[in-house]
């Protein structure tokens, strides 16, 4: 026997009527809740980051009067000897972890190999500080790491600037106010106005000029390494 029901129509109308706002609300929280999530991890991220280089830079300034040695404020390189740096930002702030025995520099349109890591300063998530790139795999062993290779005018400002005050063999961390490093703007993952902190251990340098350099070619043949 056939059962008829008239009404199945208006039932689905009915139903769909009251899901569908429900669905619509789900979506709206999670989507809010993801967005809060993110605010919360870099919460006031620009007054943040400028207070925390501004408070190093005033701490460093001290160690320097102090006669500590270990720790340097380099004017970015942009700025000549003609020109005079007016704020923090103006500066990098450098760590210095270790000296190289060499005292030979890179120049602006040489090329590198450096070891490195970098990371954002501490948030809710992040006490070490987000790392958000890193040359090597696991933790950093110089006898198996492969160094990253590229121009020194290649990168941001701020790193340039430690690069070209490094010798052959330093590892530094380097401080870079976000004026000098992806400034305003947001650059997946790291969001605008960030502070970057960079572990970089200079292995070697490409001198003959502004040519391509051979990656494959044998550290002794055109590179001067560590």
């Amino acid at each position: 026997m056939c059962v008829h029901v008239p009404h199945i129509s208006k039932m689905k109308k009915y139903i769909l009527s009251f899901l569908l706002p429900l669905l619509a609300l789900t979506i709206v929280f999670t989507a809010c809740s993801e967005s809060n999530d993110e605010e919360e991890e870099f919460t006031e991220w620009q007054s943040t980051n400028d207070s925390y280089f501004d408070n190093l830079y005033a701490q460093t300034k001290a160690k320097i009067a102090a006669g500590d040695a270990s720790w340097k404020i380099i004017k970015n390189w942009t700025l000549d000897s003609g020109n005079v740096a007016m704020h923090s930002y103006d500066h990098i702030i450098v760590r210095v972890i270790k000296n190289g025995d060499s005292d030979v520099k890179p120049f602006y349109n040489d090329s590198v190999r450096v070891h490195y890591t970098g990371r954002l300063i501490p948030s809710k998530s992040y006490p070490s500080g987000y790392k958000f790139d890193q040359s090597y795999k696991g933790e950093f062993n110089p006898a198996t790491a492969v160094p990253a290779q590229f121009k020194v005018s290649g990168v941001v400002e701020g790193f340039t600037t430690a690069l070209l005050n490094m010798n052959l063999g330093d590892r530094w961390e380097v401080y870079i106010p976000y004026q000098l490093g992806y400034g305003e703007e947001d650059k997946n993952p790291i969001p605008g106005y960030s502070t970057l902190i960079f572990d970089i251990n200079l292995v070697g340098i490409y001198r003959l000029g502004t040519s391509a350099p051979d990656w494959n070619a044998k550290p002794n043949d055109m590179w001067e390494m560590e």
